[in-house]
């Protein structure tokens, strides 16, 4: 490689004995080097060597006169193609979630682990470290994004979950995917992939809740031939099988505390040493994890690690449940039956009928997503000509609670048959009224009457459904904002509501 091939790197640190660490380092890699102290001498180097003239800028976060996400700034202001990597303090997640929403390809934490440092340096520029000769890099060409593509819906959280992945596409950082089930966490995942460098390499999705905990190590990490009983040949895990990709990290939350140790070491070294092994192999793998757990709770009650918390949640991207957003379900019904439609080679392509529409409109999909596909899947079988009706759908008049448990509606157990009446009613006419054949007074209070049989309504609905108030509302037609604000006006609550978690 002749020195005008090198990419030209440029370091900004204002502590003398680290900068020369740095650009030692980078130097023995090959690369060409240049220096400075502050972000004015910074600026003024990138800004004489001109745009692209620098492959990769490497800034501390402090610096005399700013900070290094001045730098950041300054670059996409002027549209410079320059990629950035942020060495932040240790211990400061804020900041490092900071540079990365700026812009910066990745982040490193002091004290600065060199092995590290090179891996991620090499990264950024689409190589492989040395010390990983032989390993193939991830193409850098612009990938189709059919998974992005897939993220239907024109509602606001829809539009933001999408601005979201291409911009998180382009950095290494660590993403967090939550998410009820079947809110399509996974595809999240990979239009990330799919938008980022690395999507000509792998994508690895891995369930961290199905795998036998004495086997859970073996299949992230791999094993060498004789590492235990079994082991006849070595094998790698799935680090290994997502190198120069994406390792999906599937429902986090239920891996065990011991795993987690491992896990955080991992990411943190950014290399693996398979049972039985000596050594460790260097990883250039991107994780992204999902759960449909609250993390920070789980840390507090003591069952996941507070570190490999602060490691894994760097960007946060939260998938919305599908009841809150019913505006997309026509949207996403239009591509589902086209797509089953088409797998099936049906002809012509099936419609649904303006009140199969509005019924699923009225629904609250505890299954979100994932519900839908499959009630179209079954509705497109059953259904008998062109267009799928109603009674296609197999629909109950109410739904299942937040928790998927049965309350007359469809969930992973089929449908359910019981239904639940709750049309509002007056309260029935006194004995001698009825007797007589007379007709019940009128009431005295308009206001006070209606009240009363809007609560009645109210607080049958929320027994049939144990409280649960989104359930509940659903069932009359109410969004949980309106069954809020109803129960609230009524005087409706007592200690069941208010244990009652929103899902909001």
């Amino acid at each position: 490689m002749t020195a005008a091939s090198n990419p030209r790197l440029l370091v900004v640190d204002d502590e003398p004995d680290l900068r020369t660490l740095y650009e030692l380092t980078l130097l023995r890699e090959g690369y060409d080097v240049e220096s400075a102290g502050s972000v004015t001498e910074g600026w003024a180097l990138l800004q004489e060597r001109g745009p692209g003239g620098f492959q990769l800028l490497i800034t501390d976060m402090r610096l005399p006169d700013g900070t290094g996400l001045d730098l950041l700034h300054r670059l996409d202001e002027a549209g410079r193609p320059e990629r950035a990597v942020v060495i932040t303090a240790y211990g400061s997640p804020e900041n490092a979630v900071e540079a990365l929403k700026a812009g910066a390809y990745d982040y490193l934490t002091k004290p600065v682990d060199l092995r590290q440092f090179r891996a991620v340096v090499a990264s950024a520029l689409g190589r492989v470290p040395a010390a990983a000769a032989g390993r193939v890099a991830a193409p850098t060409n612009a990938p189709r994004r059919p998974a992005l593509q897939r993220l239907l819906g024109d509602s606001a959280a829809m539009q933001q979950v999408r601005s979201l992945v291409e911009k998180v596409g382009r950095s290494m950082a660590p993403v967090q995917v939550y998410g009820e089930s079947g809110t399509g966490k996974e595809l999240v995942a990979r239009a990330i992939h799919d938008c980022s460098a690395r999507a000509g390499g792998p994508f690895i999705a891995v369930n961290c809740g199905a795998i036998p905990e004495n086997l859970i190590e073996a299949e992230f990490f791999g094993y060498r031939k004789g590492a235990f009983t079994g082991a006849n040949e070595d094998r790698d895990g799935f680090f290994q099988a997502a190198q120069s990709g994406t390792l999906f990290l599937d429902e986090i939350g239920d891996l065990q505390l011991a795993m987690q140790s491992k896990l955080l070491r991992v990411i943190q070294e950014r290399a693996v040493r398979p049972l039985g092994a000596t050594t460790e192999q260097p990883v250039n793998v991107r994780i992204v994890s999902a759960t449909h757990k609250d993390l920070g709770s789980e840390v507090q009650a003591g069952r996941f690690r507070q570190d490999l918390y602060y490691r894994l949640n760097v960007i946060r991207i939260v998938v919305p449940p599908l009841r809150e957003r019913l505006g997309d379900v026509p949207a996403i019904c239009r591509a589902v039956v086209e797509r089953i439609a088409r797998d099936a080679g049906v002809s012509p392509l099936p419609t649904l009928a303006p009140e199969a529409e509005q019924r699923l409109l009225s629904y609250a999909f505890p299954g979100n997503v994932r519900e839908l596909e499959n009630l179209l899947h079954r509705a497109l079988a059953l259904a008998a000509g062109p267009s799928i009706g109603v009674d296609d759908l197999g629909l109950p008049d109410i739904a299942f609670d937040e928790a998927g448990t049965e309350a007359g509606g469809l969930g992973v157990n089929g449908p359910a048959s019981v239904a639940l009446p709750l049309a509002p009613q007056a309260p029935p006419p006194s004995a001698a009224a009825q007797t007589s054949g007379a007709q019940p007074p009128l009431p005295a209070d308009l206001v006070a009457y209606l009240d009363e049989v809007e609560r009645q309504v109210l607080q049958r609905a929320l027994e049939r459904h144990r409280y649960n108030r989104t359930a509940a509302g659903a069932g009359l037609g109410l969004s949980l904002r309106q069954m809020r604000y109803r129960m609230a006006r009524l005087g409706i609550g007592g200690e069941q509501a208010a244990a009652e978690p929103d899902g909001s």
